[in-house]
């Protein structure tokens, strides 16, 4: 008989997942995700509340962390790494015209989007030396393309997806592989507003090519895919779950 080839695992018992942004929206998501996998999850956020209400419908643990103290991010991973997986949700977005962008609004994304993803990326990344593991940055589909009104986060993802890259290449020899996840518009409380505005929705509903809009389940198990074994071989590489906006 002929021996048949064995799936790897899905499954992500025995790992500890850090989750910045992890208390609402995507991030929430992506905690969910991992923690049904089998994963013992730590969420961060800024609210106190926040994290006490996504720890406690996780089981798992919690901290109030402002990404952007890389003080602050250098003493948590010292104090509770390591991590076998990061997967880091934390976001920002200031949306106007390009002619518009003020140096506050370019400075706030950036500390969020890049320099906040680099060092959490890079603390991380120090723990699993010797170890292994899955860092994986919640980028976008803009990472990609273009779009109105989207020049500085459009900049910002771009950027997150040179530097996943270049960390996959020099951390790839430890095992330690790097990814981003690539969602398109999703419906939660942050996108309310804009899926209630007729012409922006139009717009979305004509760049997506599946016949409806996106739900946080649909990034859920590519988060998990890209976490466990199941993508051993998968690193420098963006997943786009996109509904085909960037097909063309």
């Amino acid at each position: 008989m002929t021996p048949l080839p064995k799936t790897p695992s899905f499954r992500l018992d025995g790992k500890r997942a850090f989750v910045p942004g992890g208390a609402r929206g995507i991030g929430l998501a992506c905690a969910a995700a991992l923690a049904e996998a089998g994963a013992e999850v730590t969420v961060a956020a800024r609210s106190a509340d926040q994290v006490a209400e996504a720890a406690s419908a996780l089981g798992g643990s919690g901290v109030v962390l402002d990404v952007t103290d890389h003080d602050a991010v250098r003493t948590f991973f010292g104090q509770s790494g390591p991590f076998d997986i990061l997967c880091n949700s934390a976001g920002l977005a200031r949306h106007s015209s390009a002619m518009d962008t003020t140096p506050a609004d370019f400075d706030a994304v950036m500390a969020v989007n890049v320099r906040a993803a680099y060092f959490l990326a890079q603390e991380a990344a120090r723990g699993m030396v010797g170890r292994g593991g899955s860092i994986l940055q919640i980028s976008s589909q803009m990472g990609h393309v273009g779009g109105i009104d989207r020049a500085v986060y459009c900049a910002s993802k771009h950027a997150v997806e040179g530097m996943t890259k270049a960390m996959a290449i020099e951390w790839g020899p430890e095992r330690i592989r790097v990814n981003t996840l690539c969602p398109t518009f999703i419906r939660t409380p942050l996108t309310a507003a804009t899926f209630a505005d007729p012409d922006k929705r139009a717009w979305i509903e004509s760049k997506i090519k599946l016949p409806r809009v996106a739900e946080v389940e649909d990034i859920m198990g590519a988060v998990v895919f890209l976490a466990s074994d199941a993508s051993a071989m998968v690193t420098g590489t963006s997943l786009l779950v996109d509904g085909g906006w960037t097909a063309g």
